[in-house]
């Protein structure tokens, strides 16, 4: 078997690796494999065949793989409770977290809440913004509220 036929069998071994992981690595492989085999079809001998695959390869991915990463990612919608970060929910039971207590609701839902300053005590009916989620916890923060009248503050 000639090293035109290797360079387009591993490139075609690369392509199925990469349609079966969906990792963005393997195609820039295949990518240096079909130049490598570009070359041996135009004469180049062995040792040429093999530092353009592994030149290509790696230039292809240092420099685009970020680059399609980002645009792939940005299409990916956030799901379940990575949706909740950044939303208001409100304490439905008093959140201390010296005590181990406290929950709020959002979305009809109940989650055991914790604030995310361990000395803050936040009572129910108190807005608050999820700002992670560890486990099944929410994490909060209490929101400022501002009225045309005064300005309450929730200590922390």
């Amino acid at each position: 078997m000639g090293p035109i036929i290797c360079w387009l069998l591993l490139a075609a071994i690369f392509i199925v690796i990469e349609l079966v992981t969906l990792g963005l690595t393997t195609i820039w492989f295949a990518g240096g494999a079909f130049v490598a085999a570009i070359a041996g079809a135009c004469g180049a001998n062995l040792v040429v065949q093999v530092i353009l695959f592994l030149v290509v390869s790696i230039v292809l991915l240092v420099l685009t793989r970020p680059i399609a990463v980002k645009h792939l990612d940005s299409k990916i919608e956030k799901t379940n409770s990575e949706a909740l970060i950044g939303q208001t929910a409100v304490v439905s039971q008093e959140i201390n977290n010296v005590n181990a207590t406290g929950q709020a609701k959002i979305n009809g839902m109940e989650w055991t809440a914790r604030a995310k300053n361990d000395g803050a005590i936040i009572p129910a009916g108190t807005n608050v913004t999820i700002v992670e989620i560890s486990g099944v916890k929410l994490i909060v923060e209490v929101e400022t509220i501002t009225s045309e009248n005064n300005k309450e503050e929730v200590q922390e």
